[in-house]
C-alpha cells in the first residue's frame, strides 16, 4: 500500500514538474524564439490542409449549423447541393428568406475587416410540398473538410454580423 502511495506521489510531482517547464524561457533571444514559433506554426497550417477524399461531381449533403435563424430552407430538407472540383468543395444551400445579405467563412470580426472576401447571394425558387414557390437567398459556401464545424459569419438586413458553426456531412453521389 505504501509503495503504490509512493508511486502515485512521484507520478504528480513529475507531472507537475513536467507541466511548470512549458513556462519556462528558453536560450534564444525573443526574436528567435518568435521566428520559430512562425515557421512551426506555418508548417501546422500546411499539414491542417485536409484533402478531399470524394471524387469530382455532384452531391447531395447535409448542413447544419447551430442557429434556428439561420438553415437551409425547409423546401430542401436540410441538404444542400455539394460540388466537388479538383480536390476543392463547394455547398450551394438555398435560406429560409432573402433576410441574410452576405455570408463570410470565418468569424464576425474578421469578416468586418477591410478587403474581407464576402460571399454574395443568389436568388433561389424554392417549391414547397404543397407546390408553392417562393424566392429566397441562397449562398455557396467554400467547404474546408466534411464532417467538421467550421465558422460561418453572417450579416443580415439589420447590419450586424453573428458567428455561427456549421457542418456538411453525409455526401450522397447525384447520378448523372
Amino acid at each position: 500500500m505504501k509503495k503504490k502511495l509512493l508511486v502515485l506521489v512521484l507520478s504528480a510531482v513529475m507531472a507537475v514538474g513536467m507541466m511548470s517547464g512549458c513556462g519556462a524561457k528558453s536560450d534564444t533571444s525573443d526574436g528567435e524564439a518568435k521566428v520559430e514559433q512562425e515557421a512551426s506554426s506555418k508548417e501546422d497550417k500546411k499539414e491542417e490542409t485536409p484533402k478531399c477524399e470524394l471524387e469530382d461531381g455532384t452531391y447531395t449533403a447535409e448542413f447544419k449549423t447551430d442557429s434556428g435563424m439561420f438553415h437551409v430552407n425547409e423546401a430542401n430538407d436540410g441538404k444542400g447541393t455539394l460540388t466537388v472540383k479538383d480536390g476543392k468543395m463547394t455547398i450551394h444551400v438555398s435560406l429560409h428568406s432573402k433576410h441574410i445579405v452576405n455570408l463570410f467563412v470565418g468569424k464576425a470580426k474578421d469578416a468586418k475587416k477591410d478587403g474581407a472576401e464576402l460571399l454574395e447571394p443568389t436568388t433561389d425558387t424554392v417549391t414547397y410540398s404543397n407546390g408553392d414557390t417562393e424566392e429566397v437567398y441562397g449562398f455557396d459556401i467554400p467547404v474546408p473538410e466534411l464532417d467538421k464545424e467550421f465558422d460561418v459569419a453572417l450579416i443580415g438586413t439589420k447590419g450586424v454580423w453573428y458567428d455561427h458553426k456549421v457542418s456538411v456531412t453525409d455526401p450522397v453521389k447525384v447520378e448523372e
